[in-house]
């Protein structure tokens, strides 16, 4: 019972800080108003600016004690922060959602970077991408019956830490589409920030994705 309630309560904490981080985006993306605007209502920027400040202590509140990773899939944006500070922020690519059917089709995918409370389950210098079976239909090439048909070097950059379910945060060779939603689900990080990211991650650090 007691294992169950603690299991409860982590999902709970889980669901509010969710909703607390896409309830936060949504009112910091509301657009600021004009300093000329002679009809802007006072109270209703002090009451906008009143819950962005409740949302913010409320994070503040749930996040962890030691660094974190927070990902904006929306915005294509990673924090790195502490409790009281961010230590990193970084434009990056998330997942286009686009859908990739199987000739006859057997099988599809949708290429969304997951949403919901993760962990870093792995870290891996010059790592090898072993392309699963779309990247050979996307490509409009047979699927190989060898393993080692489908490693391949030199496109995931310098680093790459994995989060679970085959998705990793690591590097890219589109630096200039950073910041654009274009992926098959993993998180693209430019080389600078990837290595600081790296670096400061340990197995285990917490990684929320809204």
């Amino acid at each position: 019972m007691i294992k169950a309630k603690t299991v409860r309560v982590s999902l709970l904490a889980l669901a509010a800080l969710l909703v607390i981080l896409e309830a936060a985006a949504l009112i910091l993306a509301r657009p600021k108003p004009a300093a000329v605007e002679e009809d802007a209502d006072p109270k209703a920027l002090a009451k906008i600016k009143a819950e962005t400040d409740a949302l913010e202590k409320k994070i503040g509140a749930l996040s962890p004690k030691s660094a974190f990773i927070v990902i904006d899939s929306a915005r294509n944006t990673l924090i790195m922060r502490t409790k009281d500070k961010d230590l990193l922020t970084a434009a990056v690519s998330c997942g286009s959602g686009s859908i990739l059917e199987e000739p006859g089709g057997k099988r599809t995918w949708i290429f969304d970077t997951p949403r919901g409370e993760f962990q870093v389950k792995s870290k891996v210098a010059d790592p090898t991408w072993i392309k699963p079976d779309w990247a050979f239909i996307e490509e409009g090439k047979e699927i190989p019956k060898k393993r080692e048909e489908r490693y391949e070097t030199g496109v995931l950059g310098d680093y790459a830490l994995g989060f679970g379910d085959g998705f990793f945060i690591h590097g890219t060779l589109y630096s200039r589409l950073l910041g654009r939603s274009v992926t098959h689900g993993c998180v693209r990080v430019g080389d600078k920030d990837l290595k600081a990211v790296y670096q400061a991650a340990a197995i285990g650090t917490k990684i929320y994705i809204f």
